[in-house]
């Protein structure tokens, strides 16, 4: 089952590549950086979600 930890960080990863391919599209360096830490912050979100969820199965 997914948690919204987990959507919420997809969600951020996704945004993430669009910003950082916009930068790329028009030379942006502040837009690929920012890409990029939103990706970052997107995949620890999703791990948080992650390791929520397999909490909960064990109890």
């Amino acid at each position: 089952m997914v948690n919204r930890h987990q959507v919420a960080g997809i969600a951020k990863q996704v945004k993430g590549r669009l910003k950082q391919a916009a930068g790329n599209a028009t030379g942006s360096r502040r837009l690929q950086v920012e890409g990029m830490s939103e990706r970052i912050a997107g995949r620890v979100r999703k791990a948080y979600g992650d390791v929520k969820d397999k909490a909960r199965k064990a109890l």
